[in-house]
């Protein structure tokens, strides 16, 4: 006997019924006709194997095949119900005890005819409203008995597999006729729920079937049109293929398609149809795939960094440390970088450098003078003209996800009613928030964590403190006449050559000109005027070269005629004094170009001890004077009574120039001791530091710059702060050689060497 295992089919006895042979699987060849089979049925489904002997329920179905065609297409008659015991697999096939399993007689041969009548008459009934129902109604008159009907109508019964066994496995014809006819009726109960609920929508959604089948085949058509003309693709197609291929995250994608369902429900002449294309226009045109790591090669950055930029060691050798963390982390990792120094000393162009060693793309954002929260994080689209952020355009400006972005004048940030833009670039730089930026305009998470973020600032004074504390500021210092030198041949005159079309051979700038051009010309700390300055002497020999109309004429700048290029020098450089005067004293001061010096001038007139102070005075430095005179008073009581008749006069050139600070204190102090004391200072000596009311010379900031402007002024002596004596490390060995460089701790160690 062949016994076949069966899954969810409706089979009952005395019923005929047509497999293919292929249904039998891999032992369908020993079936022939007169073949006896059997039927098991199994609880739960399996794909494949032979199911294990627990798997099959205790009724059963024999069964003989009647016929086979010359189709494969097996005639089954079934027969009777069995009840199987002790089944078993062995080799891959099944072996099992069965006895025949009676029916249960409660149900007359008339009353089963009239319940079979009835439900085929209901059938007929039920199929006359349907396209189908003529088809439908011979297929009905086909069947000869209740089971017959069952088996036929199984496939559109709504029946779970147990409940199909349940039918078979019942042992009352009564209740099996009452199944079956549940089934039945449930059926066709449903079919009119749906058939009228179909026709009660059906009137108004006709319209819009219409439409949405009009809609359906001009996307089609518009498809055609676009695969056989790319050029002229549509743009709610474009913007389908482009979110396909964009590698967008869920959440973008989601608002994306959103967006694109709107604008393709909109159509082209509505007013909002503009304000989604700029949308998607944006969001697709950034770069949302994760970036592949690229090896680090440092020696390569060492060599990039010393080809753009001339010194600056220790900001070279912090960068190298970066990028070898980078190297050692494979991806994103390290401080915020904020590169703090005077213009034009290279905090911008470094960005640059670094973005050619990393082999990254580079984008530079100015913040200076920013004062609406908006430019920073976008605005909301529900705003006319809303557009997204600068961080956000920068980055679809870039086309990469890790581009090195240099966030310039950070320090320029301004605060008014459109919100604090510095704080809502901590969200931007910090490294444990910034993977899931959010700007207002795309109004979905972004990851910058990606990102090299380079800032840039002139001072970190104006930056807030939370701003300021992610990031690691690194000093700038300004170049000395050496350097400038240096840079000046290496990088400046190349470049301003090219830049005017003139070869290196046709201008010859000589070594004597350009260091009278750094010492006469300029006095900045960074190169920015020395670069005009080039580029005006490059220009008049532009000029004449263009006039002399021959490629044999070389043009030589020299000391001597570089006033027919440059003029006569625009710039007047502070000189140490000439001679010495009692109330007299040189300081040094930290500007924003750089490092200055200043003098402290003090006199005495006819009066009755008044003070007064010119030389625009901040309010911390006009304390530093009422510290001063404190001190002096204190270390020389008897001459400073001298103060009791006469006014005091306090002024520090050049009048038209803003000056505060703590650091002008020991100058100050120096100052009136020598005026009450008669005593002269030294015109080779300067000072810096600021005093305390017990005497004590306290730190200050900007000494690198201080001291370069003391060199460059010809001082040969000065005094700092000893607490400033590790700030020693920053300064140009050049300059520190010309220098005599004492550390002093209280005013007195200053008073005594130099009064």
């Amino acid at each position: 006997m062949f016994i076949q295992p069966i899954y969810n089919i409706l089979l009952l006895p005395d019923v005929t019924y047509f497999f293919k042979k292929d249904f039998f699987a891999d032992r369908a060849d020993e079936l022939e006709a007169d073949s006896d089979l059997l039927f098991l049925f199994l609880k739960n489904e399996i794909a494949d194997g032979i199911p294990a002997s627990d798997a099959f329920y205790p009724v059963g179905l024999s069964a003989k095949v009647e016929n086979i065609s010359e189709e494969d297409v097996l005639q089954v008659r079934t027969t009777d119900r069995v009840e199987i015991s002790d089944p078993s697999v062995d080799d891959d096939r099944i072996h099992v005890s069965f006895v025949l399993r009676p029916p249960v007689e409660d149900m007359g041969e008339d009353e089963q005819q009239t319940e079979f009548t009835e439900l085929r008459t209901a059938l007929l009934r039920f199929v006359q409203g349907y396209q189908w129902g003529l088809w439908a109604r011979g297929y009905i008159l086909q069947r000869k008995n209740m089971n017959d009907m069952a088996s036929a109508l199984s496939e559109y019964l709504n029946l779970t597999p147990e409940e199909k066994y349940q039918i078979l496995a019942t042992d009352s014809v009564r209740e099996r006729y009452t199944l079956i006819d549940r089934a039945v009726n449930e059926f066709m109960e449903i079919a009119k729920v749906s058939s009228e609920a179909q026709e009660a929508q059906k009137g108004d959604q006709e319209q819009l079937y219409r439409e949405a089948a009009l809609k359906k085949q001009i996307d089609y058509l518009q498809k055609e049109l676009d695969d056989m003309h790319p050029e002229n693709i549509s743009d709610v197609r474009k913007f389908e293929k482009k979110i396909q291929e964009s590698g967008m995250n869920e959440e973008a994608r989601k608002e994306a398609e959103k967006v694109l369902n709107r604008m393709r429900q909109e159509g082209k002449e509505s007013h909002e149809y503009g304000l989604l294309y700029d949308y998607l226009d944006f969001v697709t045109s950034l770069s949302w795939k994760a970036p592949e790591f690229t090896p680090i090669d440092l020696k390569q950055a060492e060599e990039i960094l010393d080809e753009d930029h001339y010194g600056l060691k220790k900001v070279k050798d912090r960068i190298i440390q970066q990028l070898a963390v980078m190297a050692l982390n494979r991806k994103q990792y390290g401080s915020i970088l904020l590169f703090v120094g005077a213009p034009g000393t290279g905090k911008t162009s470094i960005g640059q450098s670094i973005a050619r060693a990393l082999g990254r793309k580079y984008v530079r954002i100015s913040l200076g003078g920013i004062r609406d929260e908006a430019e920073i994080r976008g605005h909301r689209r529900t705003y006319v003209g809303a557009m997204p952020g600068r961080i956000m355009e920068a980055m679809k400006r870039s086309g990469v996800s890790n581009p090195v972005m240099v966030l310039d004048e950070v320090d320029k940030l301004a605060k008014d009613y459109g919100g604090d833009p510095a704080s809502a670039l901590l969200e931007v730089l910090d490294p444990e928030q910034n993977s899931t930026f959010t700007d207002h305009y795309m109004n979905v998470p972004y990851d910058l964590s990606n990102v090299l973020f380079v800032c840039t600032a002139n001072t970190t004074d104006t930056i807030p403190e939370p701003l300021l504390n992610r990031m690691e500021a690194i000093s700038f210092p300004g170049y000395t006449a050496v350097e400038k030198y240096h840079i000046a041949k290496k990088h400046l005159i190349p470049k301003a050559l090219e830049t005017m079309g003139i070869q290196k051979s046709m201008l010859k700038i000589t070594d004597g000109a350009l260091r009278q051009i750094i010492e006469e010309y300029t006095m900045e700390s960074g190169v920015r005027d020395l670069k005009k300055c080039v580029e005006t002497i490059c220009r008049s020999a532009a000029v004449e070269l263009v006039k002399k109309e021959s490629e044999q004429t070389v043009i030589s700048v020299t000391k001597s005629n570089l006033t027919d290029y440059l003029g006569r020098k625009q710039i007047h450089p502070e000189r140490k004094l000439s001679s010495k005067t009692p109330g007299v004293v040189t300081g040094l001061a930290w500007t924003r170009a750089g490092g200055a010096i200043l003098f402290i001038e003090t006199k005495l007139t006819s009066g009755k001890g008044k003070i007064q102070v010119t030389g625009q005075l901040g309010d911390v430095m006009k304390e530093s004077v009422q510290i001063a005179l404190t001190l002096v008073k204190s270390l020389y009581p008897k001459e400073s009574k001298i103060f009791e008749d006469h006014d005091l006069h306090i002024h520090v050139p050049a009048g038209a120039v803003p000056k505060d600070g703590p650091s002008a204190g020991i100058t100050l102090t120096t100052a009136l001791a020598s005026l009450v004391t008669g005593r002269t200072v030294d015109t080779d000596i300067a000072m810096t530091g600021e005093v305390s009311l017990r005497g004590g010379v306290m730190p200050i900031g900007g000494l690198p710059e201080k001291l370069m402007a003391a060199q460059r002024a010809g001082i040969k002596k000065v005094f700092i702060p000893e607490d400033n004596v590790e700030d020693l490390e920053d300064v140009a060995e050049e300059v520190k050689e010309k220098l005599e460089i004492i550390p002093v701790k209280k005013v007195t160690d200053v008073l005594k060497k130099i009064l």
